[in-house]
């Protein structure tokens, strides 16, 4: 008899040799009891193609923008907009409804010569705009006057001497620098478009002393062509102050940029339409909703000989 150490290994060398054999090359399937056939060498047992699984199709809904007249469901596209600048709004043009500020009746379009041709009144629109900058509508008034009586035309400026041209439009804002740009801009226009002003953007802000404000404004009073807003410092503070842009911003640029495509709401209105009616927080309907101020407070509005003028020194 053997011991049962020895009895324990004689049983796992007959399981081993056990299992090798039913392991072995060309035996089938256990418990079948034949033997596989040999794969050819260099050829691989080929897997079965994956079973391809369809896709749960998705309704995809189109919405179509609702003509006038029609009633349709619109597009609706998750944007910002201010809060309450309907209201803001609605009082802005409650008191802008009278037309009373010195724009209205003293702005660009009311500054050229409507007998002239077309080629110099867009002339003088756009002088107009260029002595505007840091300037009273009534002083750049007077001096455009002035111009006009001594024969406002590109070829008129550019045989004007520098001194008379600066005694002409004193005492608008800078009118030293002016003088330079208006005789500079005068010359490439009479080179560069016959005498005429540009029809771009991009053309008018590439002329001595035109800001993107000035094109865009002589884009719509001169060309009759609506190409941006108009965006001034007081435009960028007001518009800070009422809230109407998603975070404080620094300067116009910076305001007008998310407005490309239009005001605040998509409402469509002109901004440099507004910027009298909010400029004193005593008067403003809306003044309740304004941010503080960043400067000190507007001045009141004052009269004198022709009747209320407004005045916007703090802004």
């Amino acid at each position: 008899m053997c011991s049962p150490q020895e009895f324990n290994m004689n049983t796992a060398g007959t399981r081993m040799v056990t299992r090798s054999w039913s392991r072995g090359p060309g035996v089938g399937p256990r418990g079948s009891g034949e033997e596989a056939a040999p794969l050819p060498r260099g050829k691989r047992k080929e897997k079965p193609p994956p079973v391809k699984r369809q896709r749960k199709a998705r309704s995809l809904k189109v919405a179509y923008e609702a003509s006038d007249g029609e009633k349709g469901e619109g597009i609706n596209v998750p944007s910002w907009e201010p809060q309450d600048w309907q209201q803001q709004l609605a009082n802005i043009r409650t008191m802008r409804s009278e037309k009373d500020a010195p724009v209205d009746q003293l702005g660009a379009e009311h500054c050229y010569d409507p007998s002239v041709p077309p080629k110099v009144q867009r002339y003088q629109v756009l002088l107009s705009l260029m002595l505007s900058s840091q300037t009273k509508d009534q002083v750049t008034a007077g001096a455009m006057q002035r111009l006009r009586a001594q024969g406002l035309t590109v070829d008129n400026i550019l045989k004007t001497d520098d001194s008379t041209l600066g005694t002409l439009i004193y005492p608008v804002g800078f009118w030293r620098s002016k003088v330079k740009y208006i005789k500079q801009t005068s010359a490439i226009l009479q080179q560069n478009y016959g005498g005429d002003i540009p029809a771009s953007v991009a053309e008018l802000v590439a002329l001595p002393g035109v800001g993107p404000k000035m094109a865009h404004l002589a884009m719509a009073v001169a060309w009759g062509t609506v190409s941006g807003i108009a965006v001034d410092t007081h435009v960028h503070r007001i518009a800070n102050r009422l809230r109407w842009t998603k975070k404080v911003t620094k300067s116009p640029e910076e305001t007008v940029q998310p407005w490309r495509t239009g005001c605040p709401g998509t409402c469509g209105v002109r901004l440099m339409d507004c910027w009298w009616a909010s400029a004193s927080r005593s008067v403003c309907l809306s003044a309740l909703d304004a941010r503080p101020a960043s400067t000190r407070p507007c001045a009141h509005l004052r009269r004198d000989s022709e009747g209320p003028v407004p005045s916007c020194m703090g802004l």
